[in-house]
C-alpha cells in the first residue's frame, strides 16, 4: 500500500541527492499517482490529473475532457461501421489530395464532452477547452497500482535528472572538466564526469598519448548532445581551445583580461603555437604565460603530455608578427603583398629551425597568422625550398577550431 503523506519527506530527499528541482520532481509524483489512480479507479482512457500539496500531504483529484463537436471529433455509433468524417472546410478538397487529409479523432466520452453538454455546466466554454470533473479522493491503492505508480516515477525522475544533466554541462560547453578514465571502447574513451559520463573520440585524444583506467585527467567539453536519451558530453584533449583554457587556469592576467589570447595553432602531441598580447602598459604578455622560470608553460605542458609550447607576442604589423611566428629561428626580412602571402628571409643557419621537421614550424606559423608563408634562404632568395611553404588556414587566426586535423 502507498501512503501519500510520506511522500513529501521523499520528495525533498531526492531533490538533494540527485540535484533535482523539487517541482520537477512533484510533477513526476503526481503524474505517478495519477496513473495509479487511473490503473486502480478510472479508465483506460480517460485524462486523470492530480495536485499534491507538499505542505499538509492533501491530495486532490480530477478528470479532464475536451470540448468537441462534429468538426473536431467522428460521432460513430456503437455497432455502426465507421465512415471517415471531414471537417466541412474540408469536403470540397480535389480528390488528388485525399490520402493527404488527416483523419479525424473518434468521439470518446471518457476523454471529449459536447459542447451542448459542456455550456450546461459552464457558460461561454468554447470547441478545443478543457473542462475539469472533481473526483472522490483515495489515498492507498493496490499493489498493481503502485507498481504503476513506481514505474511512472521512476521515468519522469530519469527525465528530470536527465534535465538537469543537460543544464550543467551545457553551461560548460567550451569550457574545460575534470573526471576520470573509465572504460575504453574502440578507440574511444568513456570519461566519468561524476553525474555524467563523457565520451573522448579516438580522433580527440593528443596522439601518442595513453590512457589508464582510473586516471584523472582534464577535458574540453565540445559540445553536449542533447537528442539521445542520455546526455552525450562529448569530450577532447587535442582541441586547439583547449590550450587557451588551460592558460587561463594557470595565468590570472589572462583571467582579469590584462592578458589576451589572440590565436593559437596547434598540432596535438607535437608542437603549439600561442599568439598573445596585452591590454595594459608595462605588462610583458609572453611573460605572464611563461611565469617565474617557466612555472606556467610547464603547468600547460605537462598537462598536454610534454607538448611544445612557443609563447608569442602577437602584433598588427604583419611583418613584425610573422617573423615572431617562426620563432626559435631568427627572420631578417620579411616581405608581405596585397594576396595575404609573405616571404621570410633567414640565414642559412636559421633555415632548419624556420622550417621545421617536416615544414612543421613554417605550417604552424601560417596557421597562426593567417598568412600564406614562404621561407627562403637570405643568400639565395630566389631558391624554393622543400617544405618552406605553408598555406594558410581557411579558418580565421583567432577561431582555429578546426585545425586539429591539419598536418
Amino acid at each position: 500500500m502507498m501512503n501519500l503523506k510520506e511522500l513529501k519527506k521523499a520528495i525533498e530527499q531526492i531533490a538533494e541527492e540527485k540535484n533535482i528541482d523539487p517541482a520537477s520532481i512533484l510533477e513526476a509524483i503526481e503524474s505517478s499517482i495519477s496513473a495509479a489512480y487511473k490503473k486502480e479507479y478510472g479508465q483506460k482512457t480517460e485524462h486523470i490529473k492530480c495536485k499534491f500539496d507538499l505542505k499538509t500531504g492533501d491530495i486532490k483529484f480530477w478528470m479532464v475532457k475536451t470540448v468537441a463537436d462534429e468538426t473536431t471529433v467522428r460521432m460513430v455509433e456503437e455497432g455502426a461501421e465507421e465512415e471517415e468524417v471531414r471537417h466541412p472546410a474540408e469536403k470540397n478538397i480535389d480528390s488528388k489530395n485525399e490520402s493527404e487529409i488527416t483523419e479525424l479523432p473518434r468521439y470518446n466520452p471518457d476523454r471529449h464532452i459536447l459542447i451542448e453538454e459542456a455550456k450546461k455546466i459552464k457558460k461561454g466554454i468554447k470547441v478545443g477547452e478543457d473542462i475539469e470533473f472533481p473526483l472522490e479522493t483515495h489515498e492507498d491503492f493496490g499493489r498493481i497500482a503502485a507498481q504503476t505508480a513506481k514505474q511512472v516515477i521512476l521515468q519522469k525522475l530519469r527525465e528530470a535528472e536527465r534535465g538537469s544533466i543537460l543544464h550543467e554541462f551545457l553551461s560548460k560547453e567550451g569550457e574545460i572538466v575534470s573526471g576520470v578514465v573509465q572504460r575504453f571502447d574502440r578507440g574511444n574513451v568513456f570519461i566519468d564526469l561524476g553525474r555524467a559520463s563523457g565520451i573522448m573520440f579516438y580522433n580527440e585524444s593528443i596522439p601518442g598519448e595513453h590512457y589508464r583506467v582510473g586516471e584523472r585527467l582534464r577535458f574540453y567539453v565540445t559540445a553536449v548532445q542533447q537528442e539521445s536519451k542520455i546526455p552525450g558530453i562529448i569530450l577532447s584533449r587535442s582541441h586547439p581551445k583547449f590550450v587557451s583554457k588551460l592558460f587561463q587556469l594557470e595565468v590570472p592576467e589572462i583571467t582579469e583580461g590584462v592578458v589576451e589570447i589572440k590565436s593559437v595553432a596547434r598540432e596535438p602531441g607535437s608542437r603549439t603555437k600561442i599568439a598573445v598580447s596585452s591590454k595594459a602598459e608595462g605588462i610583458d604578455p609572453v611573460g605572464s604565460c611563461v611565469g617565474q622560470r617557466g612555472t606556467r608553460v610547464m603547468a600547460v605542458s605537462n598537462e598536454l603530455g610534454q607538448e611544445k609550447i612557443d609563447i608569442i607576442e602577437w602584433s598588427d604589423k604583419p611583418e613584425s608578427f610573422i617573423a615572431s611566428s617562426l620563432s626559435p629561428a631568427k627572420v631578417n626580412l620579411v616581405e608581405i603583398s596585397s594576396r595575404r602571402e609573405a616571404k621570410a628571409f633567414v640565414p642559412d643557419d636559421q633555415l632548419s629551425l624556420a622550417i621545421g621537421k617536416g615544414g612543421q614550424n613554417v605550417r604552424l606559423a601560417a596557421k597562426l597568422t593567417g598568412w600564406k608563408i614562404d621561407v627562403r634562404s637570405q643568400a639565395r632568395p630566389e631558391e624554393v625550398l622543400e617544405g618552406g611553404v605553408a598555406e594558410a588556414a581557411v579558418e580565421e587566426p583567432a577561431e582555429p577550431a578546426s585545425e586539429t586535423e591539419a598536418k
